[in-house]
């Protein structure tokens, strides 16, 4: 009986379906639905639109509320909001923007370890009043060349550093970017450790990680400020020597800083109204190694948040001038000076498990506020890659091998660098 009561029911579907199918011309073919009945397979209904509410002045609304259940015909009670007798966070609505302590009517253009800007590195340079050079200072390289021959198996310890990261390190096909990324970063500063260890200074120096920084600073007539986590630090208990003499510095005046007109200075910046001036290290008064020598970036693998090659080298080039800031105002004041008695010197490297950025940064000035007078410098070398291939299984086109399995075309020059780098103010 069931069984011939849905075959009735799929016919009377059926031939309305034949109906409305010459009734109205079109070429809609009618769908059976053998697991369904007719009801259940029609279309489905339009939501409902939300009734307006209509308030008469002078009217008295009759609702069910007092009556504790629903009452068919009755309104539904407005109840107001109810408020707790102690503080839940989990519940907690912040007050608007305009009464709030720390609101101001000048907003300030804030820079994060996520913001994306435009036009990269010549914005940072216009924000932070910097001329650009490329390629790392030329002592620095003389460095690295003069240490490599100390060492003899020099090469063979940083492909074993390369291999551990890319193969050793994971039980897994495909080793996951952001691990294996991280720990080759580990390897080459424990390897850069080993290979100077005998060096006083070297025990002089910390890694730090996670730690918070602010730093404020006027740019015409707009206010900007640099906060946030910004990778692994190296701090140290002497501040690094300072690059250029003092003839390089004053022949920055010279220099006209390039614009990028019509886009504006501030664009992708967040724009806030509540903030606070400070500028702050992230340590404490008393931290026994407050320079910062090196700052170490990793390539976010996150895809909502991952930056172009270009905006990375921004965020390395913003947080370098923050630290260095920062450092600044505790020594010498918050007031604008055109030449500061001792540069302050910061380093950064950043990498995405082959290819490597290297920058060094030097603030000779904090009076930021006009394009004339003394400009900081910054020293880029980019895309500097350490490997071409790691592959944990070959790779074959056409039955030929394009790509052999493991390490394959290491470059010494990148690890040179990072040693440079690495050895700078104690060799």
């Amino acid at each position: 009986m069931a069984g011939s009561k849905i075959f009735l029911r799929e016919a009377r579907c059926l031939k309305m379906a034949s109906s409305l199918y010459s009734q109205r011309g079109c070429l809609v073919q009618a769908r059976r639905h053998l697991a369904l009945t007719c009801p259940s397979a029609a279309k489905i209904a339009p939501p409902r639109r939300p009734r307006e509410k209509v308030e008469i002045p002078g009217l008295e609304v009759i609702t069910y509320g007092e009556r504790m259940h629903y009452v068919p015909g009755l309104a539904k009670p407005v109840y107001p909001p109810w408020e707790k007798d102690y503080k839940d966070p989990g519940y907690y609505k912040s007050p608007p923007a305009q009464e709030m302590a720390l609101y101001k009517q000048k907003p300030c253009y804030v820079f994060n370890q996520r913001t994306s800007m435009l036009e990269a590195v010549r914005q940072a340079a216009w924000l932070t009043k910097t001329q650009v050079n490329s390629g790392l200072p030329p002592h620095l390289l003389t460095l690295a060349e003069s240490l490599e021959s100390r060492v003899e198996d020099q090469s063979e310890r940083v492909q074993n550093a390369i291999k551990h990261a890319r193969f050793w390190d994971t039980t897994e096909s495909r080793p996951n970017k952001e691990k294996y990324s991280k720990t080759l970063l580990l390897n080459l500063l424990h390897l850069c450790a080993t290979l100077q260890s005998s060096s006083s200074t070297q025990r002089r120096r910390i890694l730090a990680e996670n730690y918070s920084l602010a730093a404020t600073w006027r740019r015409g007539e707009d206010l900007f400020q640099v906060r946030g986590q910004n990778g692994l630090l190296q701090c140290s208990m002497d501040a690094l020597p300072q690059v250029c003499g003092e003839k390089d510095i004053s022949a920055t005046v010279d220099h006209v800083l390039e614009t990028f007109y019509p886009v504006s200075p501030t664009i992708d910046l967040q724009k806030v109204n509540v903030y606070k001036e400070m500028n702050c290290t992230g340590f404490r008064y008393d931290y026994l190694y407050p320079h910062a020598h090196t700052l170490y970036f990793l390539e976010s693998t996150d895809p909502q948040w991952k930056l172009k090659p270009d905006q990375f080298r921004a965020k390395m080039f913003m947080f370098a001038f923050g630290n260095a800031l920062a450092r600044a105002h505790k020594l010498y004041g918050t007031e604008p000076r055109s030449l500061l008695q001792r540069p302050i010197t910061v380093q950064a490297v950043g990498s995405n498990g082959r290819i490597f950025q290297f920058l060094v940064f030097q603030l000779n000035t904090t009076d930021l506020d006009q394009d004339d007078g003394i400009k900081n410098q910054m020293w880029l070398d980019a895309d500097v890659e350490l490997y071409d291939f790691a592959k944990v299984r070959p790779l074959i086109k056409k039955k030929q091998v394009k790509v052999p399995a493991g390490l394959s075309g290491y470059k010494a020059e990148a690890f040179r660098k990072f040693l440079a780098l690495y050895l700078h103010g104690a060799v």
